[in-house]
């Protein structure tokens, strides 16, 4: 099995990776298009890409390639994302000027590091562990990176603060993904409730129309997890939306609950059906 994902060795995209799929070859790519192309042309098994964080919301970029590319959701996982500020050997924070991580991340630790780091600037980096990587390499000791504690070990660093995150309850959802051609089976607990996901366009942006979209599943029971919206390219005040469903695409309420969406919107396409994570806190399961 190889798995793609966007990031260096000690990113926390290795750590999903190693929940899932504990023995499988790590292919790091260098952005998410990589990754997604590396499933869809098949040079890689699966792919595990984050779509969401629980303090810096939707990664929006890999909505819109989720639409793109001729993939399938099969899984997710929580990874409980516990941010470290890490730097050479020798600083202190008094002589931090400059932490360099991902935009998630520094935005994710946004108040600790006004109180942590006040005079120090932030500056975007393609990943977290690339982030350390590069501060290691760089060897200045102003210069600090947002990464985990793995990527602290594997390139050297020392560890200046730890558990940064703005708030504990800091959660990433990582899709797993395979090639749309590729019969796999869902992954997940098999007592876990399935969720599906789909994307569509309304047929017309008159009033009412999102709201009839979406009373096809509430007239059903059928309950409704999340909602995002896209905008259309091409299309000026024109949306896409994307819906997480309890259910699986093949049961009967929510074929008929398909069949129904179709009449008001266009575009209709089912992204994959696969077993609900479970987030895992300090106090226990929460569904």
């Amino acid at each position: 099995m190889t798995v793609a994902f966007q990031g260096e060795l000690g990113a926390y995209s290795e750590e999903a990776v190693r929940r899932v799929y504990p023995d499988a070859d790590l292919v790091p790519c260098t952005t998410f298009v990589d990754a997604f192309e590396a499933v869809a042309d098949g040079a890689a098994d699966r792919a595990v890409l984050p779509i969401e964080n629980s303090l810096f919301g939707s990664v929006h970029v890999n909505y819109d390639h989720l639409r793109s590319y001729d993939v399938t959701i099969i899984g997710e996982v929580q990874v409980r994302i516990r941010h470290c500020l890490m730097a050479p050997d020798g600083a202190t924070m008094d002589s931090i000027r400059c932490v360099r991580s991902h935009p998630q991340a520094i935005g994710q630790c946004r108040q600790s590091l006004r109180e942590l780091t006040p005079e120090a600037r932030t500056e975007p980096a393609s990943d977290t562990a690339g982030a350390a990587r590069e501060v290691a390499e760089q060897g200045d000791m102003s210069v600090a990176a947002i990464a985990s504690r793995r990527a602290a070990e594997r390139y050297g660093l020392t560890v200046v603060a730890e558990r940064i995150e703005d708030n504990p309850q800091n959660y990433t959802r990582f899709l797993v993904l395979a090639d749309a051609d590729d019969d796999a089976t869902p992954i997940g607990s098999d007592d876990a409730p399935f969720k599906t996901s789909i994307v569509f366009a309304l047929r017309e942006n008159v009033p009412g129309a999102l709201f009839k979209s979406l009373a096809v599943f509430a007239l059903r029971d059928l309950d409704l997890e999340k909602i995002e919206s896209r905008p259309l390219v091409g299309a000026p005040g024109r949306y896409l939306f994307y819906l997480d469903v309890r259910g699986r695409a093949s049961d009967r309420s929510l074929e008929r609950a398909f069949d129904n969406l179709r009449e008001v919107a266009t575009d209709l396409r089912v992204l994959g059906s696969y077993r609900a994570s479970q987030i895992e806190s300090s106090d226990g399961p929460i569904k």
